[in-house]
């Protein structure tokens, strides 16, 4: 499976489902914080370093390091300590997305999705991942397509009608162009119209 097959799916789902799919690792369950929970547990920065960029790996060492000292002195310091350097780690992450980052999100229930892309790599088996967004994109593309279809069928009646159509037509259009660049069919165009 090629390397960049989570990112593409990830960024399809967010094309199908807009506003629902969305990363998970600015959250306390998140992947992000699961990791850096278990570094702090073992005393270990290791863990965590794969999710930054290098040129920020020492950013993220001194945090790690600030935190142990500070986890030491009670309970209250350790949870400030842990609220830090949860913060400062997926800041630094989110930055390396070239997200911006808007704080740490409270444990919520993961996206479906997002989910589903989760257990297909911890299982090894991506076949019922790939079925489930192939129906998906099925049903998005025939749902865009009829609305334009029919749309067309009535372009000429009046000026609303048209309209009516292009906008179908735009939407159907964009839609699938995103799609296919998203499967590496080749780059959408930089102005965000090629039709």
């Amino acid at each position: 499976m090629p390397k960049t097959f989570p990112a593409t799916l990830a960024a399809i789902l967010m094309l199908i489902a807009p506003g629902v799919a969305r990363a998970h690792c600015d959250t306390l369950n998140g992947p992000v914080v699961t990791d850096a929970r278990t570094a702090l547990a073992q005393g270990d920065v290791t863990p965590v370093l794969k999710w930054v960029k290098t040129d920020r790996e020492v950013e993220i060492r001194a945090a790690f390091a600030e935190t142990l000292v500070v986890r030491r002195h009670s309970k209250a310091a350790a949870d400030l300590a842990d609220r830090y350097f949860f913060e400062t780690l997926v800041r630094v992450h989110r930055a390396g997305e070239g997200t911006p980052y808007a704080g740490l999100k409270a444990a919520e229930a993961i996206d479906p999705g997002i989910e589903a892309a989760d257990h297909a790599l911890a299982s090894g088996q991506a076949d019922r991942l790939v079925e489930t967004l192939a129906h998906r994109l099925a049903a998005g593309i025939k749902e865009r397509f009829h609305r334009a279809l029919e749309a067309k069928q009535h372009a000429h009646e009046s000026v609303e009608a048209g309209r009516a159509y292009v906008a179908a037509y735009v939407e159907f259009i964009h839609y699938y162009e995103r799609l296919f660049a998203e499967a590496g069919g080749g780059p959408a165009p930089a102005d965000g119209h090629h039709h």
